[in-house]
Order: structure tokens, then sequence, then C-alpha cells
């Protein structure tokens, strides 16, 4: 018999009007399903649209275009079976623990008595018995996101969404919470049917899930699926949850590659529509080292790479990026390796370093080259930061270009392409003979 379907998302869009009306697509297509018993999880990069997917699950903002269906009924609002854990816990902060559970339940109008009774039984279920009184300014960011579990349990959800609920906690605060989490779900009196959940943590994916849903960037759309079929407790040191982990890297390295070909195919190669990853130089020639100290007998793992240097995805795939564009490494099948551009970066001093890396972002980042003709072009060799993020906001929202020209300008400076008054915001040539 086929287990019934809890949650259809079905051909979902989003897109925001930036100030000059223009759209920025950062959803597009989706499609999942998820069925009773069942836990999902939403991996990829910062910014692919994952936290935003959710939010339109739980109802807390509108598709653009597409349908979300719960239990056979659409979705068009806030809906009584789904709650939500928030990545920043979103507690109020002068109410109390028993306040701030009580919050969902008094909104829907449950009696005093009543929701006290489940405020109690939920904040008991989470291990903060005795904090009842407390105020969040008294608890670790551990208890603090406790409370934030206690008030999604306390309506009884069906559906459990969770926007990176251990992100912001240490590593063994966060695995006390899974473990926790994971007893709750098993336990036969939970009303939960199902968990969806975002993360940029691998391993976490493959400890919790029966599936993983890996995000492609820019827009947001699912790139690839991997079935989890380990029983639980599952073990991060036993080797089938490492070549699961393995398979996921796969999965993202090879959606990342897709992503920037489909870029290349487009009209104009890559442009400045390309979104500039939040890395700064040192990552990138730090990434470089660790490389070329690990690839002695060729290509290095990634899962090993990460392990290595403890970085989650929303840190490790940017870095990734950026030296895939620059042509310092070539990144495929779950592998990264150094080009002969990369090594000549490595071996070289510290004034070499800042011509071969002006060389490469002169070829392959659109942006620098625009800024260079640019400056080269006004009479007195100076331009207003405000003249690119006027270009980029044609392709991101004001936030994210200025994001990525401050980038930008970071590298540009590091290469001395360019020189840059912050306290006036001009680029300008610091030799004039350049």
């Amino acid at each position: 018999m086929t287990t019934p379907i809890l949650l259809d998302v079905r051909n979902v869009k989003k897109s925001f009007k930036n100030p000059d009306k223009q759209e920025l697509l950062v959803i597009d297509n989706v499609n999942l399903t998820l069925r009773e018993g069942e836990i999902v999880a939403l991996l990829g990069q910062s910014g692919s649209g994952k936290s935003t997917l959710l939010r339109i699950i739980a109802g807390l903002t509108s598709p653009s275009t597409g349908e979300v269906f719960y239990i056979n009924e659409q979705v068009k609002g806030p809906v009584p079976g789904i709650s939500m854990v928030f990545q920043s816990f979103a507690l109020m902060p002068w109410l109390t623990v028993m306040e701030n559970v009580e919050l969902g339940l008094e909104a829907r109008g449950i009696p005093r008595k009543i929701r006290r009774e489940r405020a109690l039984k939920a904040i008991d279920m989470i291990g903060m018995d005795g904090f009842e009184s407390a105020y969040p300014k008294e608890l670790s960011g551990g208890m603090r996101q406790r409370v934030g579990f206690a008030r999604a349990l306390v309506i009884e959800p069906e559906l459990l969404l969770m926007d990176e609920p251990f992100s912001a906690l240490d590593v063994l605060t966060a695995e006390t919470l899974r473990s926790d989490l994971m007893e709750i779900w098993h336990d036969k009196d939970s009303t939960m049917k199902g968990i969806l959940f975002v993360t940029h943590n691998i391993e976490e994916a493959i400890l919790i899930a029966d599936r993983v849903l890996v995000f492609a960037s820019n827009p947001g759309s699912i790139a690839g699926e991997l079935t989890v079929d380990l029983p639980y407790p599952r073990n991060s040191d036993d080797a089938k949850v490492q070549a699961l982990i393995d398979e996921v890297y796969t999965l993202m390295t090879s959606a990342q590659s897709r992503d920037r070909t489909q870029k290349r195919k487009a009209p104009k190669p890559l442009g400045l529509e390309y979104r500039l990853p939040d890395v700064g130089i040192a990552e990138l020639i730090g990434l470089l080292e660790e490389v070329n100290e690990l690839q002695e007998r060729g290509p290095v793992d990634l899962p090993e790479l990460a392990d290595e240097i403890r970085l989650d995805v929303s840190d490790l795939f940017p870095i990734l990026d950026a030296l895939s564009v620059l042509g310092f490494a070539k990144v495929s099948g779950g592998d990264i390796a150094m080009t002969s551009k990369g090594k000549e970066l490595i071996a070289a001093d510290i004034t070499d370093k800042k011509v071969i890396f002006a060389q490469q972002l002169r070829e392959s980042i659109p942006l620098a080259k625009t800024i260079v003709e640019t400056i080269h072009q006004r009479t007195n060799h100076r331009a207003s930061e405000q003249d690119f993020i006027e270009m980029l906001e044609d392709h991101f929202s004001p936030e994210e270009s200025e994001r990525v020209l401050t980038t930008m300008i970071d590298w540009g400076r590091y290469a001395e392409l360019f020189a840059y008054d912050y306290n006036s915001g001009i680029l300008s040539f610091e030799d004039e003979e350049a």
C-alpha cells in the first residue's frame, strides 16, 4: 500500500521585484512531495532559495506561480497542521519560556488552562523543565533553540518545517538536540507525520533524512535527489554513511558545474549576471594551499578536504566556485584538482601572486574587466562605486549588488587592478601609467 502524500509542491516559482520593477527569480519550477513517515532534507548553498521555499510551504509567503498542497488542501496562508522552527530562535525577549511556548496556542484562541497544560508537556519533552519562568536572555543558544522546538511542537503539528535549526549552535549542542529530535520523532505518542528541513551540513542531512534534495543556485531549483536507506540510529563513522556523503558531494559539484555551463551557453558567455561568491583572498589561497598539500596522489576527495578544514557546504562551495571560475582549480565528480595556473599561483612569491591573480581576474570575471575599462575611459581615470552598483541592479537586488561589488573591490585591490577610497566611494588607478 502506498503511503499517503502529506505535502505536494507543484511547479513553484518565486520572484521579487527590485526598485526598478525588474523581477529577480529566486526559485524556479520546484516540484517535491513528502509522504507520511518521511524526513526530507533540502541541502544547498546560501542564497539558493531553500528558506524562501520553506516559508512558501508554511504559508508565510505566496509563490509567484505554482501551488502547494498539504493533505490535498491548497496552502494559501498559515495552516494549523504545519509548524516551523527558525534558525534565529525568533523568541520574544520580553516573554518567559512558558509565554513564548504558549504564543502560538494563544493566537489560536486556546483556553488558558489547556494551553498551559500543553506548554508544560512540550517544555518537558524538550528537556527544559524548571526553566518555565526564565527569559531568553538567561538561556544559552542551545536552550533558546529548545524553546523554539517546544513552541513548534506545542501545537501538535503533523508536518514540522525546520530552517537550519542547528546551524547557530556549537557542535556538541547541535548533536544533542538532533538526538533529542529523533527521539521525539520515533515516539509513538508524537503527532508528527513528516519533517522537512533546510541544512548546509551534508553529514547532518545523511544522519537524519530519508531523502536528500540537492538545491542548485541562481535561481534555486532541485538539481538532484538521494535516498538514504539506512536504519536509525546512524553513525557518522559508518562506511555506508561516508559513501552517501561522497554521493552528495558528487551531486552538488555536478549541479554547480551545470549551473556554470548553462551560464556560459547563454548569449553572453559569463556576464555581469554572474553572482560573485562572497569569498576573501585569504580563503581562496588558503584552500589552494590545502589542496596542494593533499593532492600528492592525485585529485583530492571533497569530503576529505571538508573534514580537514572543517567547512560546511555554505562555506566550502563558494570558494570552490570562485577557484573554478578563476581557473585555479577544477571540480568534478566530488573531487578537486589544481590547474597549472593554480600551481603557478601557489609557487609564486607575494608580488607575482598579485600579477597572476590580476591576469585571471581580467580574463575570467566580466565585472573586473568592466570596472577597469570604465576607469580607463574616464578622462580623470575615476569612477564612482554607485555606477557599478546600478549596473549590477539590472541583475540583483540592491543588497546583493552591494555585496557583489564589495567582493569585487576586495579582489581588485589585492590584484592592484585599481584603488578604492572608502570615504568617497571612488575607484581609480593608483598608478596612472597602469
